[in-house]
């Protein structure tokens, strides 16, 4: 037996056979010019091919089950019709007489490879551009689409990493779990997968020696993958099995053994993820985004557009708690009317709140959109700013709430300067809610899109920990001088972790939001511990040299993990 180990990204066992996908499509011949083709025609026939590929995205985007899913295949559908990639490969046919296979393979690579000189999430996208460059050149040459894999049999799928468009059609029923050797925790893999509810590890180094049809246990938990699996690895996958219904079975209630209280909330992107939160039972939304408004769109959305939308969600949630946060632009979501594609180093430019700087008037009219809404609902409308640095930031962003009318403001905490000055931001704004995504990626100094870098970008860093512990010390403090009760929750996937989720409890935070998927399991672990076993657990974590280490240490003394197959 060997044993592989990567980031586990979503829980789950199994045991299947390794399937690959298919390799690359294969690099037109450098210099590969016209034959018989007239440069008009081939230019026209690449135009043909660009704009049939994009007519198969969006129409499998059409009928995509996920949201997420949909997004994605948009996404892909609108950079295979991108006018500069195609008016530069057409350069290329008609100045050098390129086949347009060729000359759109050029043009792809050298965007490409302009998408990874700007590091961070720009050079995500390029991978994006491979794809969409990958499916063109195949469109061309009519040969079969790249994609999953078909089998007769569910298998697990294994690749370097997978394509947005891959990720977004594969079939649940017939992929029993993902494992990618790249890819990071914030992967299209490792977010679709989430969303799936299938098994999948990242980072999984050495999986792509495996040969196709290698029997494997796949533990999405812990990450590890073992071949040749055995009678206790099929116990292992038959315990997780006979704990299903625990582990589905959440009341609508948050809380501790000992009666204390812990609202947990729902992480929301669309008013029908709204109403799939509030049919599973969360006690209200810990963060909607409002990015779904503004994501594929050339000019800013109209207040009324804007109040429809949000109206939609919050109706979903009569008499609770439904926490907005502003545009977070910038970085891996650009916006034309917002954004500068070119910045350096987008992950650390200007996005998020300070996007107000740069174009400012976007903002207030978000947030009144924000006030009508919650005044045509029953909604209790809180309203957060996202990427906040300094205290100024949140008083500024506070009087802006107020002056729309809005009762609750508050700030996201996704750096470091904010985590340790949160003492001084609390007394100008009501709450804060911990993005222990990109918290972990600042604390860390690593870029959390990058697969190398998975062991880093892992909120059990102790680092991490202590970032977390700073911001409620500093709710405390801010309390202790007379600015009333602050909230401090956590919205990133850390509280979708059971195991974190205690720890995160521990530490101090009052209310944990997730995607619908995560709210049982955290539900079950959470009604297995008192407050006082929290804190202690949150102590032998916060004190390991590693992430790894303060995980194992922690799992070691939640024995209810295994008895849900956790």
């Amino acid at each position: 037996m060997q044993t592989l180990t990567g980031v586990g990204v979503c829980a789950g066992r199994v045991i299947g056979e390794l399937v690959s996908m298919p390799e690359p499509v294969s690099e037109p011949a450098a210099g590969l010019t016209l034959q018989d083709e007239e440069p008009e025609a081939a230019v026209a026939r690449l135009q043909t091919a660009a704009a049939a590929v994009k007519a198969e995205l969006k129409r499998r985007a059409e009928v995509a089950v996920e949201k997420d899913a949909a997004d994605v295949l948009k996404s892909t559908a609108l950079m295979a019709g991108d006018k500069a990639l195609l008016k530069n490969a057409a350069k290329l046919i008609t100045g050098k007489g390129l086949a347009p296979e060729r000359a759109l393979w050029e043009a792809a690579s050298d965007y490409a490879d302009q998408m990874r000189a700007l590091g961070g999430y720009m050079a995500e996208r390029a991978a994006d551009i491979e794809d969409v460059r990958a499916r063109l050149v195949c469109q061309l040459r009519g040969l079969p689409m790249p994609g999953v894999p078909q089998r007769d049999v569910p298998f697990v799928l294994t690749a370097e990493d997978l394509a947005p468009a891959d990720t977004a059609t594969l079939d649940p029923e017939m992929v029993l779990a993902l494992v990618t050797s790249g890819g990071g925790p914030q992967s299209h893999t490792a977010i679709l997968a989430r969303n799936l509810g299938l098994p999948a590890v990242v980072a999984a180094r050495g999986v792509e020696a495996l040969a196709d049809g290698t029997s494997v246990f796949v533990d999405g938990a812990t990450g590890e993958i073992r071949t040749e699996p055995g009678e206790d690895e099929q116990e292992l996958v038959e315990a997780w099995v006979r704990s299903a219904a625990a582990r589905s079975a959440f009341d609508g209630r948050g809380v501790l053994s000992d009666g204390t209280e812990v609202p947990l909330l729902a992480n929301v992107g669309t008013p029908e993820d709204a109403r799939t939160a509030a049919a599973a039972g969360a006690q209200g939304v810990g963060l909607l985004r409002t990015e779904f408004c503004f994501l594929g769109r050339d000019k800013e959305p109209s207040v009324e557009e804007q109040v429809e939308q949000y109206t939609a969600i919050l109706e979903a949630f009569p008499g609770k708690k439904v926490v907005v946060r502003t545009l977070d632009a910038g970085a891996d979501k650009p916006l034309p009317f917002l954004t500068d594609t070119a910045e350096p180093n987008p992950a650390l430019g200007v996005r998020g709140y300070r996007t107000d700087r740069s174009v400012p008037g976007v903002l207030a009219r978000q947030l009144e959109a924000i006030a009508l809404a919650e005044k045509a609902t029953d909604a209790q409308v809180w309203v957060m700013a996202p990427m906040i640095a300094t205290t100024s930031e949140a008083r500024d962003f506070a009087a802006m709430a107020a002056a729309a009318g809005l009762r609750v403001p508050g700030v996201m905490v996704e750096t470091p300067s904010a985590a340790v000055t949160a003492d001084q931001i609390l007394r100008h704004v009501e709450f804060v809610s911990l993005g222990t995504n990109d918290l972990t990626q600042y604390t860390m100094a690593a870029d959390r899109m990058m697969g190398s870098l998975a062991e880093l970008n892992n909120p059990w860093q102790p680092a991490v920990l202590r970032m977390i512990r700073y911001t409620v010390e500093g709710a405390r403090r801010a309390e202790s001088e007379g600015a009333g009760p602050r909230n401090v929750g956590v919205c990133g996937e850390a509280a979708a972790d059971p195991a974190l989720a205690v720890v995160l409890v521990g530490l101090g935070v009052h209310t944990l939001s997730m995607s619908p998927r995560g709210l049982a399991a955290v539900a079950a672990v959470l009604r297995s511990v008192d407050l006082a076993t929290a804190q202690a657990l949150a102590e032998v974590a916060i004190e390991q040299p590693s992430a790894e280490e303060a995980a194992a240490a922690v799992r070691a003394q939640l024995g209810v993990l295994a008895e849900l197959g956790l």
